[in-house]
């Protein structure tokens, strides 16, 4: 399943590249996620946790990401396992991060494999609205956590540490809820419906 996503943050490139090499910090800012550390082999562990009216899963895995700085590039491969419902899922996401007028458009392209109870709202679509309430709270939240704009911008290099530009604490983690996401899949619904119409 092909998801491809794209979003604007109000702050210069080279403060949302620093960000995102924090994988801690991003992964504050992703509701349903916690992170565990890192393995010895160098990939990050943690947590998914998500809730569809009567189906809760909560999936644990690994990622493996890796930076081109030269582009401002990001790419990423995940698995997670759910161990109470039987689900597992696969992703392979690469994410742009463009330069706009001062502003950043970052662009998110991934491929998702999902097997279990969790596969059939895969094909319903679910997971596509899921997806679009995630990056929407995500982007609240990364918005939030940086520094204000007026700030001088972060190094690019993830090592450099500036207190006076420091992120600010994201959201402590809680899980995707569903009602929210139940409602906007109606109203999306409805929205195609009328422009068929038209």
């Amino acid at each position: 399943m092909k998801l491809q996503q794209e979003f604007v943050l109000s702050r210069p490139r080279d403060q949302v590249w620093a960000f995102f090499n924090d994988v801690p910090a991003v992964a504050a800012c992703l509701p349903g996620a916690e992170y565990l550390g890192q393995a010895d082999d160098g990939k990050h562990t943690g947590k998914m946790s998500m809730k569809v009216g009567p189906f809760q899963a909560s999936f644990e895995g690994e990622a493996e990401v890796n930076y081109d700085a030269a582009a401002h590039k990001v790419a990423m491969t995940g698995k997670g396992v759910d161990k109470k419902g039987a689900s597992r899922g696969k992703m392979v996401m690469d994410c742009g991060i463009l330069d706009e007028d001062g502003k950043t458009r970052v662009v998110v392209d991934a491929d998702v494999q999902l097997s279990g109870a969790i596969a059939q709202f895969g094909r319903t679509g679910i997971i596509q609205e899921i997806a679009s309430v995630l990056i929407s709270d995500f982007v609240r939240n990364v918005e939030a956590a940086l520094p204000d704009a007026s700030a001088p911008a972060q190094s690019a290099d993830p090592t450099a540490q500036t207190s006076a530009a420091a992120p600010r604490p994201a959201p402590a983690p809680r899980p995707i809820g569903g009602t929210r996401i139940l409602w906007l899949t109606v109203k999306n619904m409805i929205a195609k419906l009328f422009r068929r119409a038209a």
